[in-house]
């Protein structure tokens, strides 16, 4: 495999951002499917992650929502919008105030306006992206600057959904390639990668990068 850096992320080959199921998502996505993808002590990682960085009685986008997400009970917010793939899973989801089916595979467009809001999370979902800088620009554009964007994913994933790139390689290599996002998507500062819970007796591990919406301008969407 190529190796992979910022400098030349224009030349990565598109075959790497392909899945094993071309199908549409949407097809995939239309049971809805009530399980947590993660075990309680991975869950509880992300959920002390949102606490920490998350702004509390903000306005917060969870990005590829489904019926939980995560978010700590005792802490409040304005706002959680959700968007996915299965209205029914959204609409089981407690913490939701809005939800939206969106496809970001098919559009990476964000259906938001600019700096709508405080913060952004995304949980063991950002596998499954196929055009990931382009998301990540977006997702800083719907930011307010200074605002964070937190990824969280796992060792466990829909292999015939992740794209090619996310199969091929390892734990580590996730974590470097998700920080390689945001420094393609040109509007983020700050970038942390973290090891939040580790394998142990079986147990889930729980790996997070995160980083602030700068004070520039976004940019337009990437076509990648």
């Amino acid at each position: 495999m190529m190796e992979l850096r910022a400098d030349n992320f224009a030349n990565w080959d598109k075959h790497l951002f392909e899945k094993q199921d071309r199908s549409s998502d949407f097809n995939f996505y239309t049971a809805p499917r009530r399980v947590v993808h993660i075990d309680e002590a991975a869950i509880q990682a992300v959920t002390q992650l949102y606490r920490e960085v998350l702004p509390a009685n903000g306005n917060i986008l969870d990005l590829m929502s489904s019926w939980r997400s995560h978010l700590p009970s005792d802490v409040a917010y304005a706002r959680v919008a959700g968007l996915g793939m299965n209205a029914d899973e959204m609409r089981d989801n407690p913490q939701l105030t809005e939800s939206l089916v969106h496809s970001l595979n098919d559009n990476p467009r964000l259906p938001y306006a600019d700096a709508e809001f405080d913060g952004a999370g995304c949980c063991v979902s950002v596998q499954y992206l196929q055009q990931p800088v382009a998301v990540f620009r977006e997702v800083g554009r719907v930011l307010k600057p200074g605002a964070p964007f937190v990824v969280t994913f796992s060792n466990r994933c829909f292999p015939s959904k992740a794209i090619n790139l996310w199969a091929n390689t390892d734990d580590e290599e996730h974590m470097n390639l998700v920080a390689l996002y945001f420094a393609n998507a040109g509007n983020w500062e700050g970038t942390t990668l973290q090891v939040r819970s580790k394998a142990a007796w079986g147990r889930d591990p729980l790996f997070a990068v995160w980083a602030y919406r700068t004070q520039l301008a976004a940019q337009p969407p990437s076509p990648l």
